[in-house]
């Protein structure tokens, strides 16, 4: 199996991840776990070593939804300085690109999640508004899914204080 692009640097990571922005009827679907069921996070994940980020976004949506779907078009790419949360990376600075992909949604698009987390903790999909209150990721997805552009957009977040 290949692995994932997670590389040591220094005393932290570099990660390159994608996300899916899949939109219907006026609403996203989101990711939680349930360990932090008042999180929320875009589908997607890791790029696997030899992966083009394209596929690895097709892959992902997948594996979290069951159904194979298309990509319409790349719309963000995110730089992402933040300190991890989670047993395998606890306190240690993660520098992550992402690249989040609007995604051609089936008509008859029914998700089906059977994925874990990293860590081993049950995933479930949940359809949000766009302006839903819940703390979701990324946070920018917010005021730029209200009015999406035809161009790709770059946002860079820093958490290091």
């Amino acid at each position: 199996m290949k692995k994932d692009m997670t590389v040591p640097c220094e005393d932290g990571l570099i990660n390159l991840r994608v996300g899916a922005i899949i939109m219907k009827n006026g609403k996203i679907l989101m990711v939680g776990n349930n360990i932090r069921p008042e999180y929320l996070y875009s589908v997607g994940g890791r790029i696997k070593f030899g992966e083009t980020s394209e596929e690895a976004v097709v892959r992902e949506v997948f594996e979290e939804t069951g159904v194979k779907m298309e990509v319409d078009r790349l719309g963000f790419i995110h730089e992402n300085y933040f300190y991890g949360d989670s047993a395998s990376n606890l306190g240690k600075l993660i520098y992550e690109v992402s690249y989040f992909y609007y995604m051609k949604v089936p008509e008859d698009f029914e998700p089906v999640c059977m994925s874990m987390t990293e860590d081993e903790h049950e995933e479930f999909l949940r359809w949000i508004d766009v302006d839903d209150p819940i703390k979701y990721y990324p946070e920018f997805f917010r005021k730029e899914l209200l009015h999406p552009v035809d161009g790709v957009k770059h946002f860079v977040t820093d958490e290091r204080g």
